[in-house]
């Protein structure tokens, strides 16, 4: 199994909502708040990532505290894996109105549910929206690694129709609220955005930085699929610095160049990351946990983990509900 497929498995969202929007030119939104759409859905939502897929149309996009605009056409995906603030709109030089005072438009077709509108009478964008929710502390290295603002090309092949298909899903069950859409709607999400990241990763230049361009490194990305294959092995830089064909210190410098951490700092993350999710996920005793995670007592799995997520491993499991 390759490094970027463990790195999708770690990703669990907590929590979803679709919504369509349908503008017409002249037309300029102002939006984030995701988080706050999310928690007033479900408490204890920690992070949001939000996204707009492009339907139909055509628009610009741009983040608030930046000049760089970027033009969105149909099949156009854009990321924000930071919540971050942002405007969009036809023209954006025009006043923007918030997201959160956009008209709600009831109307139910055959295929869709407009569910925002606004804009004057010109031409029509079509979007899906979507928040997001997950827990930033077990994500952290694929939050890290993505820029804040992420835009890829769906395109119109069978990768698009796939998206389409569950952005369509996605905005049914978030209207319909029914029975069992807050476990369907997470793993909705779960795909499309591992469908988004592979896309991301596979269209970097080979000369990039951050820990998708280091799966895609010849020496570094070996060593991460070593290290995510099985975190359980007693990995030491020499052994690691062995399977990628370096020196110890040649594979030191670049291991930390591309993914901007030593080698033992992300397998103790990624081993941790691993942590959090059983804790979440089963019953087991904690220092079971601790012993798969390369740790001979619970103290210092303990220690560990509160300095990575900021609370002990017990509260983390009381707080997810677990045990």
């Amino acid at each position: 199994m390759d490094a970027l497929t463990d790195i999708l498995k770690s990703v669990q969202l907590e929590g979803a909502i679709y919504l369509n929007a349908r503008f017409q030119s002249p037309w300029a939104v102002r939006g984030r708040y995701g988080l706050v759409s999310l928690s007033q859905r479900r408490a204890g939502i920690e992070h949001v990532l939000q996204f707009h897929f492009i339907v139909e149309g055509r628009c610009k996009i741009r983040l608030a505290d930046s000049a760089q605009v970027t033009e969105l056409a149909a099949g156009d995906l854009v990321l924000f894996p930071h919540d971050d603030r942002h405007v969009m709109g036809s023209d954006l030089h025009l006043a923007p109105t918030e997201a959160e005072n956009l008209n709600s438009d009831g109307r139910y077709g055959s295929d869709d549910v407009i569910h925002v509108c606004g804009g004057g009478d010109g031409d029509v964008t079509r979007i899906v929206c979507g928040y997001l929710a997950c827990s930033r502390s077990m994500v952290r290295p694929v939050l890290d690694a993505l820029p804040r603002l992420v835009h890829i090309s769906i395109g119109d092949g069978e990768g698009a129709l796939l998206v389409r298909e569950l952005l369509r899903v996605g905005v049914r069950e978030t209207v319909a609220s029914r029975p069992g859409g807050e476990h369907v709607l997470p793993k909705l999400a779960e795909i499309l955005f591992g469908e988004a990241l592979r896309r991301y990763a596979q269209s970097l230049p080979s000369a990039g930085r951050g820990l998708f361009a280091a799966l895609k490194d010849a020496h570094v990305g070996k060593t991460l699929a070593l290290m995510h294959g099985q975190p359980q092995h007693p990995w030491t830089v020499e052994s690691l610095a062995g399977h990628a064909g370096l020196s110890r210190s040649a594979f030191s410098q670049r291991f930390a160049e591309l993914v901007g951490e030593t080698p033992m700092k992300y397998l103790t993350r990624w081993r941790l990351a691993l942590a959090a999710r059983e804790l979440r996920s089963n019953g087991q005793a904690i220092i079971r946990i601790a012993e798969r995670s390369g740790y001979e007592s619970e103290a210092a799995f303990n220690r560990a983990f509160k300095r990575e997520f900021g609370m002990p491993p017990a509260a983390w499991r009381r707080a997810a509900g677990a045990g």
